[in-house]
């Protein structure tokens, strides 16, 4: 596996997890405070379309490391639950960093 099947999926993962805690807190400002109802539709549109670029890179990397249906599901569910995509990040990363084949090319000995 390339690193950079790895690479674009840890940056999904901290942009979805990020732009989730600012939904949150549109979401309470919204419903609480009676205040940013266009703010709050702006950020939950832009965190949609980055949790579906979130479940493409993260299926991705699924179907590479060759992780079981439930593994698969845990992490695509992560990018919903606030914060939880920090740490399956973390994990995920750990796990598959010893998948990944040095991508230089290897030199001949005469």
């Amino acid at each position: 596996m390339k690193r950079s099947v790895l690479t674009r999926y840890r940056v999904m993962a901290y942009v979805t997890a990020v732009m989730l805690l600012v939904l949150c807190t549109c979401m309470i400002f919204k419903y609480g405070f009676d205040k940013g109802e266009g703010l709050t539709l702006v950020v939950s549109q832009v965190h949609g379309v980055l949790y579906i670029i979130y479940l493409i890179f993260a299926f991705d990397l699924g179907s590479k490391a060759k992780w079981p249906f439930g593994k698969l599901l845990w992490v695509l569910v992560s990018g919903t639950i606030p914060t939880a995509a920090f740490f399956v990040e973390r994990k995920v990363a750990r796990e598959v960093e010893p998948l990944i084949v040095d991508g230089s090319p290897a030199t001949a000995k005469a």
